[in-house]
């Protein structure tokens, strides 16, 4: 059961890690492509990729915790 739990957890980091670099690529290509549209905003170009990056670090925390846990648990066994 710990061992599925695991491997789930690797999908879940992997995921966020892949989704955080792929809305980094867009945001990037949307910026060059429609700078004038960034331009109106109080806000830099970035903030929304500041923003998943702050979600993506918090689910890697809990992921890697999660994973240390049942790495002690496993070995208990």
């Amino acid at each position: 059961m710990l061992k599925k739990v695991n491997s789930i957890l690797n999908i879940i980091i992997g995921s966020s890690i892949g989704v955080f670099i792929g809305h980094g690529i867009y945001v990037y290509w949307d910026y060059t492509t429609h700078p004038d549209l960034y331009a109106m905003q109080s806000a830099p170009w970035y903030t929304g990729f500041l923003v998943y990056g702050l979600f993506t670090i918090v689910v890697l925390i809990a992921g890697i915790m999660i994973k240390l846990i049942i790495r002690h648990r496993l070995k208990r066994q």
